[in-house]
C-alpha cells in the first residue's frame, strides 16, 4: 500500500520513536478474508476502545491516541461521568481479560460538527486518569495534516458493530477496506454530501456498521499504523455495496493537536 506524504519524512521512524501505531501483537492482515469481516487476533489492535453504558452495553467505538485521550465520533454523544471507556477488550463476553475501565472527565466536540450534515464528526474524550500502557493497550498514531492516501489503498476498520448478516459480535471484528476517492464516493452519496472533512472506504463487500461508530480506520506504512478516519456514517442497512464514510483525521488534525495542548 502506498501513502503520499508531503513535508513529512521518515514518518514511520518518528512514529515508532513516539511509541504509537506499533502493535506488540501483530494483526493478521496478509490474505485475510474481508467479506463481512473476521475475528481479530486478541490484542492486535491495541488502540481500539469500547464505549459502554454503565450496564455494559457497547454503543460506540473509539481510538486511544495517548495515555489521556480517546478520539471518537461526535454523534456518539458521550456523557461525562456516565459512559465508560473500556480498553484492552477483545471478547466482550469474557470476564477474565486484562481490561482497563475509565470514566470520562471531559468531552470536547469539534466546534463545527453538524448533526444535520454529520460534517466534522469527531470528539475528544479526556480520561479520568491516565491509561497504563501494556502490550494490549497502546495508542495509534494520528494521520499527519499533509497526508494523502491513494484510492485503492487497503486499510482496516475494527469494531464490535453488527455486520450485514449478524447481530453484534462478542469478538472484536476487523475488516479490510479499500480507500475510495472523493469523486467516486460522491457518485454514491451525492455531490454536496461528501466534504473535505470526510474520507470514504469500502464498497467492496465489507463495511463498518452500527456499533462501529467512532471506531478506527487505520492504514499501515512500514509497520506503523496511523488513524486515517473515525467511523461516521453509511447505509442504515449496512449495504456493503456502498462505501462507509469516516471523519478524515488529516483534515481535522490541527484541531485535535490544539485541543489536546490546551486541555
Amino acid at each position: 500500500m502506498t501513502f503520499t506524504i508531503f513535508s513529512i519524512t521518515c514518518f514511520a521512524l518518528v512514529a515508532s520513536a513516539l511509541g504509537c501505531g506499533v502493535p506488540a501483537i501483530r494483526p493478521q492482515t496478509i490474505g485475510s478474508r474481508i467479506v463481512n469481516g473476521q475475528n481479530a487476533i486478541s490484542g492486535s489492535w491495541p488502540w481500539q476502545v469500547s464505549l459502554q453504558l454503565p450496564s455494559g452495553f457497547h454503543f460506540c467505538g473509539g481510538s486511544l491516541i495517548n495515555q489521556n485521550w480517546v478520539l471518537t465520533a461526535a454523534h456518539c454523544a458521550v456523557v461525562v461521568g456516565y459512559h465508560r471507556v473500556i480498553l484492552g477488550e477483545h471478547d466482550r463476553g469474557s470476564s477474565v481479560e486484562p481490561i482497563q475501565v475509565k470514566l470520562v472527565s471531559k468531552v470536547i466536540t469539534h466546534p463545527l460538527y453538524s448533526s444535520t450534515t454529520v460534517n466534522n464528526d469527531i470528539a475528544l474524550l479526556k480520561l479520568s486518569s491516565p491509561v497504563t500502557l501494556t502490550p494490549r493497550i497502546s495508542p495509534v498514531c494520528l494521520a499527519p495534516s499533509a497526508l494523502s492516501i491513494l484510492p485503492g489503498t487497503r486499510c482496516f476498520t475494527t469494531g464490535w458493530g453488527r455486520t450485514a448478516t449478524t447481530t453484534s459480535p462478542l469478538i472484536l471484528q476487523q475488516t479490510g477496506v479499500p480507500i475510495i476517492s472523493p469523486a467516486v464516493c460522491r457518485q454514491f452519496w451525492g455531490q454536496n454530501t461528501i466534504t473535505d472533512a470526510m474520507i470514504c472506504a469500502g464498497a467492496s463487500g465489507s463495511s463498518s456498521c452500527q456499533g462501529d461508530s467512532g471506531g478506527p480506520l487505520v492504514c499501515e506504512r512500514s509497520g506503523v499504523w496511523s488513524l486515517v478516519g473515525a467511523v461516521s456514517w453509511g447505509r442504515n442497512t449496512c449495504d456493503t455495496r456502498f462505501p462507509a464514510v469516516y471523519a478524515r483525521i488529516s483534515q481535522l488534525r490541527s484541531w485535535v493537536d490544539r485541543t489536546i495542548a490546551s486541555n
